[in-house]
């Protein structure tokens, strides 16, 4: 049986579903910190593991947004769950091998299973895990994880996983094409985009979400 919930936790379940009817997406523990006017995020942490104990929400603590209230609290509504292939690393900074989404097999890589409003319901993202801090500016970090569709053309400034043909590396940047080249640009101002022939660009997947590890 639900235990009664104390006004705190009452105002932090109305706060989510504010934050959910605004921007369609969770909000981070630090969002409803700020929301609630809760002392410090560990505050936050023990009433939402309450609140996950009870039933109200789940709490998905490898994903930074990873908040769904659950049926039983007034517009909760349980979200389908997407499995999502990790197939290895990418490059945020000098490019890095990486397996290839066209000869994934789901039985040979490691799965997360995610709520579908972070794939945005699509159902062929993949995921790789990120090294370096070139796109730290973009709030990716090292060791997050991006999601990425595979898709056969881009627009200039997408975040795109590139391949490097002459070299079989792949690299997280921002792709922008000018002529015959293509620049590989970095969310970090402490260093250089790459500048390829375009023949020498392969695009393996744009992405379309982030899971920020921290």
């Amino acid at each position: 049986m639900k235990e009664k919930l104390s006004l705190r936790q009452q105002r932090i379940l109305e706060f989510i579903q504010n934050f959910l009817g605004e921007h369609q997406f969770p909000p981070t523990v630090r969002d409803i910190q700020a929301g609630c006017e809760i002392s410090s995020t560990s505050v936050v942490d023990y009433n939402l593991n309450i609140l996950q104990r009870d039933g109200f929400l789940r709490r998905f603590p490898e994903v930074s947004r990873g908040i769904e209230l659950l049926d039983g609290w007034r517009g909760g509504s349980r979200r389908d769950m997407v499995r999502v292939p990790l197939l290895g690393n990418i490059a945020a900074g000098e490019p890095l091998p990486t397996l290839s989404s066209d000869t994934r097999q789901d039985d040979e890589y490691e799965n997360i299973d995610l709520p579908s409003f972070l794939t945005g319901g699509k159902s062929n993202v993949y995921a790789l895990r990120v090294k370096g801090t070139s796109m730290i500016d973009a709030f990716i970090a090292d060791g997050d994880l991006v999601l990425l569709e595979p898709v056969a053309q881009v627009n200039n400034g997408d975040m795109v996983a590139a391949w490097l043909i002459d070299k079989e590396e792949v690299t997280l940047k921002r792709f922008y094409l000018q002529g015959n080249t293509v620049r590989l640009q970095p969310a970090n101002e402490a260093l250089a985009p790459i500048t390829v022939p375009a023949s020498n660009v392969a695009v393996r997947g744009r992405v379309v979400g982030v899971i920020r590890t921290l």
